[in-house]
């Protein structure tokens, strides 16, 4: 096995097919997992032209490339998912039946740990160092939008209901209601990401928007364009407005949202809900098998969803003081967001207060 670690730019057009190819045929050959845009090169490539440190290892078998890890490595040797954070899924894109010894891997990128957040299922050699596992709920659609819409009316039937009623009445109200499923319109997408950083604000959130990184990582990915891979801006409109949009990635197979927001002006229609049962409708169109709406316990996903995949948290390590330093920085804070998170009589009080902190920020 031949482990060599490339730069993004040195990253050959071979390689970067065969990356593609592999994503391409994962789901037929029982990896589904694998077929995740975050896990494509584009996104990977994207993220290099952000930030630093961003490094791919393509592992050869007689000649062939047979896996590919993208990381961000920095000075000190501490390895992190690409784009971690922000990224809704990890890890290695191999050929079935892949084995690997995750040290070994870490040895030869030069890394004393590799830290994830979103690690896919399916990942043994680095599920030893996960600390926990969370749910990814998804929305299956490949068996057709109707054959979804039964199976939503079975589970959530007044959800179902009343949201299908909403967009009658936005409808009525507001005017006529047209969905983009691909809105080009480069005004659209900074006007939805206006409204998310309002949103952040009002919520008492951090504002990703601010850091000019993201800012710029969203705007090249609306204009990545490939035959697997796209960034996807799908808009609401009324009477000729926005009122809702969602920007996203999508694979051949997988539509992976990401950043959802509405005009407040529209709330009472619940735009952001109508929204996706439109991105539904228009991805079982294109073929793709489901929307991964991301980790995250909210109460809208729940409604939509069909089922729940699995991601975990956590890190793998190699025997080092760099390694042991860096954990021990940083699973302190993790425990006590996750405890928080995970706990509604934590949760629910601290999430008043953030909005609370939000109405102060925002003047109300």
């Amino acid at each position: 096995m031949d482990i060599r670690v490339y730069r993004p730019g040195e990253l050959t057009d071979a390689d970067r097919a065969a990356w593609t190819a592999a994503q391409s045929q994962a789901p037929l050959l029982g990896s589904p997992q694998l077929a995740n845009p975050f896990l494509s090169p584009e996104f990977t490539l994207a993220v290099a032209r952000s930030r630093r440190g961003v490094r791919i290892a393509v592992i050869r078998e007689d000649g062939e490339p047979v896996a590919f890890f993208p990381y961000q490595r920095s000075p000190a040797g501490i390895g992190r998912a690409v784009a971690l954070g922000v990224s809704d899924c990890q890890g290695l894109v191999h050929r079935p039946g892949f084995q690997w010894d995750a040290r070994d891997l870490l040895q030869a990128c030069g890394l004393s740990v590799w830290e994830f957040d979103h690690l896919v299922e399916g990942q043994k050699p680095f599920e030893s160092g996960a600390t926990g596992s969370y749910a990814s709920p998804v929305i299956d659609i490949e068996q057709g939008y109707d054959s979804y819409l039964a199976v939503l009316r079975a589970q959530s039937p007044k959800f179902t209901r009343t949201t299908l009623a909403k967009e009658r009445k936005l409808g009525r109200d507001a005017g006529e209601v047209r969905y983009v499923h691909d809105e080009r319109d480069p005004a659209v997408l900074r006007t939805l990401i206006d409204w998310k950083s309002a949103q952040y604000r009002r919520t008492g959130r951090s504002d990703r928007f601010s850091r000019p990184w993201i800012h710029q990582l969203v705007e090249q990915l609306f204009h990545t364009r490939t035959p697997a891979f796209a960034g996807l801006l799908s808009v609401l409109y009324a009477g000729g407005r926005p009122v809702a949009a969602h920007f996203g990635l999508r694979s051949e197979r997988v539509l992976a949202c990401w950043f959802p927001a509405y005009d407040p002006a529209y709330a009472k229609f619940s735009p952001g809900l109508v929204l996706h049962l439109r991105m539904a409708e228009g991805a079982a169109r294109e073929g793709m098998s489901h929307l991964d709406l991301g980790r995250g316990a909210k109460e809208y996903k729940d409604s939509l969803k069909t089922r729940d995949l699995s991601v975990s948290e956590g890190w793998v390590m190699r025997r080092h003081p760099v390694a042991v330093g860096y954990r021990a920085r940083r699973a302190p804070l993790r425990a006590l967001r996750n405890t928080v998170t995970g706990r509604p009589e934590l949760f629910e009080p601290a999430d008043r207060l953030l909005k609370q902190i939000g109405r102060i920020r925002s003047g109300r």
